[in-house]
């Protein structure tokens, strides 16, 4: 066995349950050896990715987890027509802001037309429209793009929208990047959402007299953002309840990965009602809200309906039969071959 050989057989040994290890271990060590170079000495960083995906998946199946991928891709839509709804309403708001103060000390500006805020906006706006045309990896990496335009805003403090929303708004990213492929029907859902509440809101703006830009962040805290969580927390009760009712637990797992989310949309008002007990402030520190989100975030993981442990080492250690029928079918890279890393 040539070292090679023996680093891709540890890898696999590493992140592959014992028992699919001993069933497939040498057809799987095979299979990469062969696409290797020949001047190679050690196993790729996009194989060692490949394997730790694969291996990830193997020890979902072997948990009887197998729901957690469909669940997390449905949490992953709902995600991402709540963000799309709430960066539509954000981007009118700031829009008219902008119309009526073009220039404003509290907006550094980029350009002539274009302030802080609205560039936030402006980047989940075209995530969301790049899922509906390109899914896939295009709509991944604007997501990534426009989570990375959030952080990257934060250290701007007063020139940028306030934490309460960034943070609720980069977690729903953070779940919408799991959404993946849909039907073009469901891809269209998070644009006619940004779509309906941009004209909602401008309905509301046109109507106002006189219009305060602090209009949206004052009713973002305690009013936009905890109605997007009410409304977000009934559809995942409701489709886990229906799902459930046919035997289907995706709904489940769609329900948890969107409860960290659901709790920081509320992070304004929920903060507000701890700290009051203490101090009768109605805007609380940004201490206090990190150390409820920091609650809010750790919530989900610990209530994960994942197998005791004792069930999850007997997989591992190969004690527990596996499916009956035939082995995971492992699609091929080439025609030729039988098995295809992640």
């Amino acid at each position: 066995m040539t070292d090679l050989e023996r680093r891709y057989s540890r890898l696999v040994r590493w992140f592959y349950p014992a028992a699919y290890h001993r069933a497939r271990g040498t057809e799987i060590v095979g299979t990469y050896l062969e696409l290797t170079g020949p001047d190679q000495r050690r196993p790729a960083v996009a194989d060692i990715v490949d394997l730790a995906a694969g291996g990830l998946r193997e020890h979902v199946r072997a948990a009887g987890a197998t729901t957690l991928g469909p669940g997390l891709r449905l949490a992953g839509t709902l995600a991402m027509i709540t963000l799309a709804a709430i960066a539509g309403t954000a981007a009118v708001a700031e829009s008219a802001e902008l119309a009526e103060h073009p220039v404003r000390w509290q907006s550094p500006h980029f350009g002539p037309f274009a302030i802080v805020n609205l560039t936030v906006w402006a980047a989940w706006l075209l995530a969301v429209t790049v899922h509906l045309f390109a899914p896939g990896r295009p709509a991944r990496l604007t997501l990534g793009a426009a989570l990375a335009v959030t952080v990257a805003v934060i250290p701007l403090a007063d020139y940028r929208p306030p934490l309460y929303i960034l943070v609720p708004q980069a977690s729903l990213g953070l779940v919408a990047l799991a959404a993946g492929h849909q039907a073009r029907r469901i891809r269209a859902l998070p644009v006619l959402a940004a779509a309906a509440a941009a004209s909602y809101v401008g309905s509301l703006l046109s109507a106002a007299d006189p219009w305060y830009p602090a209009w949206f962040y004052i009713s973002a805290a305690d009013e936009l953002l905890p109605g997007a969580a009410v409304a977000l927390l009934l559809t995942a009760l409701l489709l886990a309840t229906g799902l459930a009712a046919r035997g289907d637990l995706r709904g489940g797992w769609t329900l948890l990965a969107l409860l960290a989310p659901i709790g920081l949309l509320t992070l304004h008002p929920l903060t507000a009602a701890i700290t009051s007990t203490t101090a009768n402030v109605p805007n609380p520190a940004w201490s206090s809200m990190a150390v409820v989100a920091v609650a809010i975030t750790l919530v989900p993981p610990s209530s994960s309906p994942w197998p005791p442990r004792s069930a999850g080492t007997a997989a591992r250690h190969g004690r527990t039969a596996p499916a009956a029928a035939a082995p995971p079918r492992m699609p091929d890279r080439h025609p030729d071959q039988t098995y295809r890393p992640l």
